[in-house]
């Protein structure tokens, strides 16, 4: 896959995520409720199983997890949450993609419809953005000195992605969407089998895992990036603050490639 690595484009992100899991994991439980409603069992529903992936790649708590499984009969219950996208640019014309859990869709096209004229944006109407993305299945995996790039491809693509990408620290993998709960399930078994068979003599080896996940998910991945100058990069990252410091909002995804000192 061409391009700057998506990665380098969600590091920052992970670092404010550090400083907010308290929020962070909220989402992620209110997304494992919202798929536990129609079926709690991860081993027969899929977009339940996929979300818990995500969160473990957080490093939500299992409790945490079970909680939220087991609150979404009784805590949702009374709310009717929807999954709702909203497409918008951002300055310079920067493209942006949000995705929402909400139980009041005028407060959140009003919220995020504020937040992007704010900051030199608007929304835009469906559709006028994402044919700029590609839907795909994109797994972050931890690159160790025992995981080298060819044994992490082989295993990748035996598992059924469509590419890897080798970064410094970390093995990118890219997959249909179709295709991303088999490969997921695939590696996650594989580093089942690996622990397994790993010599037990040092501390600890059976917690360490093998094939490590940074990050597991369906993402919207621009097909191509632009270039902001300084200015506007500290604008359109305000911006992005913003959207994802709302209660309502997912994910946020965009266009703009970052430079690697808003990376680290």
């Amino acid at each position: 896959m061409s391009g700057h690595s998506k990665w380098h484009n969600i590091q920052a992100k992970k670092g404010k995520a550090d400083a907010a899991k308290g929020r962070i994991f909220t989402k992620l439980g209110r997304e494992i409720a919202v798929a536990a409603r129609i079926n709690p069992n991860p081993e027969t529903n899929s977009k339940l199983a996929d979300a818990i992936a995500k969160a473990k790649a957080a490093n939500m708590p299992n409790d945490n997890i079970q909680r939220s499984i087991k609150r979404a009969s009784g805590e949702l219950g009374g709310n009717d949450y929807k999954e709702l996208t909203y497409e918008g640019y951002g300055v310079a014309g920067s493209a942006v993609i949000i995705t929402t859990l909400t139980d009041n869709t005028n407060r959140t096209a009003g919220d995020v419809r504020s937040i992007l004229s704010k900051h030199g944006g608007s929304m835009g109407n469906t559709g006028c953005v994402s044919y700029n993305f590609d839907n795909k299945g994109y797994i972050v995996i931890e690159r160790t000195v025992e995981l080298d790039e060819d044994t992490m491809t082989e295993y990748a693509l035996e598992a059924g992605a469509d590419d890897v990408v080798a970064d410094e620290d970390v093995y990118e993998i890219f997959t249909s969407p179709e295709a991303f709960s088999d490969v997921r399930k695939y590696l996650e078994d594989k580093n089942t089998e690996l622990m397994a068979a790993a010599p037990k003599g040092r501390r600890n080896d059976e917690e360490e895992p093998k094939i490590k996940f940074i990050q597991a998910e369906v993402a919207m991945i621009a097909q191509n990036k632009i270039e902001l100058p300084q200015d506007k990069l500290e604008t359109f990252l305000k911006m992005v603050d913003a959207l994802e410091d709302l209660d309502d909002v997912q994910n946020v995804y965009h266009n703009v490639e970052l430079p690697d000192e808003d990376e680290e």
